[in-house]
């Protein structure tokens, strides 16, 4: 536990060259985890084939939080400390397509301190939408970037809270938000309006630093992993819309930022962001299957579409090389 608290304060500390892991596990803790489900790392990694799609600018900016990709291939990412939507494309390219307002001098964004950037989704007719939090009324909430137009905000969101992850309910037209800081999914129209509190189980809420980080919509349920608590959580969308009892689906995922499903069972991909690791998740087990050794430096994102998962790296801890990388899959049971 006092190794853990360490890290959280100098996470704390370093904010601005920092974003998203927070408390590391025991070694013990570590290897258990890797030693669950171990007759899968050798399939995964014998059926990867991992390319960098960019190498990406420390210098710019261009630090990757979230990601959602584009019919063409392209990826649409989240430049979460320089405020900017930007896309990549299959050969590398960056082209930024919005970059947000700045908050008032002082301002202070919850658990961070910088002003942050994080999930972003696209809808069918290309609009993006992406979350923004800055500590101040004016900003924080949810935002959207129609083809070819400006950034606005269409939804506003508790100033005290960190939008974090968003997902999008195609079938409802409903956008999904998680707040890592309140322990809140807030539902939201795509539309804009009021957010509805939709779930704020005790799941949900960080133990120490950050809580629900990303969330997904699959097979009729919100799915979101709680960093600081290391779960995966499936919570049902009922027939009125409503949040069912939450479900524990993993665990021992300490450092879980983002994740993505590889097909249609509920095998997934997580993000360890502190640990510059890639896992594969099971309903009975999890274990490592890409490391900083694939390229990794400090992944943040995945999005999988057919049978490549391309994974953003923000280089958050390692100050080295934050990338894109593309990366076959074959296992998508």
């Amino acid at each position: 536990m006092a190794k853990t608290m360490r890290k959280k304060r100098a996470l704390l500390v370093a904010i601005a060259a920092a974003a998203l892991a927070a408390s590391t596990a025991g070694p013990a803790a570590a290897a258990s985890a890797r030693a669950q489900s171990t007759q899968y790392a050798s399939h995964f990694a014998k059926a990867a084939d991992t390319r960098f799609v960019s190498h990406l600018s420390i210098a710019d900016g261009q630090r990757p939080e979230n990601i959602t990709l584009e019919p063409d291939g392209s990826a649409d990412v989240t430049f979460a400390y320089s405020r900017q939507v930007a896309r990549i494309t299959r050969a590398g390219h960056v082209r930024v397509l919005a970059t947000l307002p700045a908050p008032s001098a002082g301002a202070v964004t919850p658990a961070l301190g910088s002003p942050f950037l994080g999930g972003i989704v696209r809808a069918h007719n290309g609009t993006l939408y992406f979350l923004y939090a800055t500590g101040t009324s004016d900003l924080t909430g949810l935002w959207r970037l129609r083809p070819g137009g400006t950034p606005e905000r269409i939804a506003a969101l508790p100033a005290d809270g960190l939008p974090n992850g968003l997902a999008l309910d195609r079938r409802s037209g409903m956008l999904y938000a998680a707040d890592s800081v309140l322990g809140t999914v807030w539902r939201i129209p795509t539309t804009g309006g009021t957010p509805t509190k939709w779930a704020d189980a005790p799941e949900l809420a960080p133990a120490g630093f950050l809580g629900a980080n990303g969330i997904k919509i699959h097979k009729g349920a919100v799915w979101v992993s709680n960093l600081d608590k290391g779960t995966v959580l499936r919570i049902p969308i009922t027939g009125r819309g409503t949040a069912g009892p939450v479900q524990t689906r993993a665990t021992g995922l300490v450092n879980i930022d983002d994740f993505d499903f590889t097909g249609a069972g509920d095998t997934l991909l997580a993000a360890i962001n502190a640990d510059n690791e890639v896992a594969l998740v099971r309903p009975n087990g999890h274990t490592t299957v890409l490391t900083a050794a694939d390229g990794l430096q400090g992944p943040t994102s995945l999005a999988v579409r057919g049978d490549t998962a391309y994974i953003a790296s923000a280089a958050y801890f390692t100050n080295e090389d934050p990338n894109l990388l593309a990366v076959r899959i074959t296992s998508r049971r």
